[in-house]
């Protein structure tokens, strides 16, 4: 997958390196900010029960 996107970004190797960083920023400001949030709720990390 790696080398996909590697040969399909546009430019030479500082700017595929540049787009690539500015890709990489994107998708994990989209999960901080988007999904995780969204997600949150729907776990059951709060209903921690214990038995003995």
């Amino acid at each position: 997958m790696y080398g996909w996107l590697w040969r399909h970004l546009p430019g030479p190797v500082a700017v595929r390196a540049t787009t690539a960083v500015v890709l990489v920023l994107a998708v994990v400001a989209l999960l901080m900010f988007v999904i995780f949030p969204w997600v949150e709720p729907k776990l059951p990390f709060n209903q921690v029960t214990t038995t003995q």
